[in-house]
């Protein structure tokens, strides 16, 4: 029988505020490179007032994936919180404009925090720096939770990001019970090897118990294993879960299963800004392989999809990605 859907995403709804920033920015504004840091919304203030022109985006790890993933004509739909404000109206018609179903109880006008939103502070070589404040987002709970909604999913797609929050495991937990209960499939990205750092062993008990795809970058497979050498941590990663996906920036990514290891060098492009570019690899890879495609295929199309989102300013797919894998014969 056929699921309602393909991909269930569950994570933060965000949107991302994202401007060019001079080298120097970053120093003076005591802003650490090139990694995600949690604000609160006095932080978020006053960091905008110093940015300069900016682009509001719609984003969010998670919801980035499911949104390319609609663009590429998949069944998806996806959980995360945002408050009844313009942002929250924001980031719910962009991801329905996608295709993607949303329907995420809305916290009410006058709850104490706001939609959540990413500062995105882009260096002259394309390098971001994420300063987010998470708003409502932090409080998703498990009553947001639609268990008829992840048991008619074929995988649900967790964000490790998420893990920052009083009741996300508990949320997650919800999701993954009735997912499996159905035949479902669970899948997570790590996020951040900073966000590994503070939630390690919970990220490890879930993946050991529950999980059949991680998606990661090399910095967050390492962190996740206590370990400098990747080499390592993708062993270890290939003994614990049935499929892992490690991207390693200009090097391209690997698929480890149980007995089989897959490479496929990065797609070229023109680095603009790399928000987002393991967000959309996640997409290409989802959609492979609720596809039925091969691993190489799947890296390729993770990998092409990455390229594109890092070719322009934002973390949602701005080129049709059907047309950009029918250009490397992957249609």
């Amino acid at each position: 029988m056929t699921k309602a859907y393909q991909v269930v995403g569950i994570g933060n709804a965000l949107v991302d505020v994202i401007a060019h920033i001079e080298e120097g920015f970053l120093a003076d504004h005591r802003v650490e490179r090139g990694i995600m840091q949690l604000i609160d919304r006095d932080r978020a203030v006053e960091l905008y007032g110093h940015m300069g022109p900016a682009r509001e985006i719609s984003g969010g790890s998670a919801a980035n994936t499911i949104a390319g993933l609609a663009a590429l004509g998949a069944r998806t739909a996806y959980v995360g919180k945002v408050k009844d404000d313009q942002l929250g109206a924001i980031f719910a018609h962009d991801l329905r404009a996608q295709g993607a179903d949303y329907d995420t109880p809305t916290a009410p006008r006058d709850h104490g925090h706001e939609t959540g939103r990413c500062m995105v502070l882009v260096s002259p070589d394309g390098e971001r720096s994420m300063n987010t404040y998470l708003g409502v987002s932090e409080f998703l709970a498990p009553s947001d939770i639609d268990e008829g909604l992840v048991a008619d999913a074929d995988w649900i797609f967790l964000e490790g990001y998420r893990f920052d929050g009083p009741d996300s495991h508990a949320a997650f937990a919800k999701a993954i019970r009735a997912t499996r209960a159905s035949g479902g499939r669970v899948a997570i990205t790590l996020s951040d090897p900073f966000c590994v750092e503070r939630h390690r062993d919970a990220f490890l008990a879930m993946i050991r118990a529950d999980v059949e795809l991680l998606v990661a970058n090399e910095h967050e497979l390492k962190s996740l294993y206590l370990t400098d050498d990747l080499a390592r941590a993708m062993d270890r990663a290939e003994a614990e879960i049935p499929i892992t996906a490690c991207t390693v920036g200009a090097r391209g990514a690997h698929i480890l299963t149980r007995g089989t290891r897959v490479h496929a060098p990065a797609a070229g492009t023109r680095v603009v800004d790399v928000t987002g570019a393991g967000d959309l690899f996640a997409a290409g890879l989802l959609h492979a392989i609720t596809s039925g495609r091969d691993w190489l295929t799947a890296l390729r199309m993770g990998n092409v999809a990455a390229a594109e989102v890092i070719s322009h300013l934002g973390a949602r797919p701005e080129a049709d990605l059907r047309d950009l894998f029918a250009a490397e014969g992957l249609s």
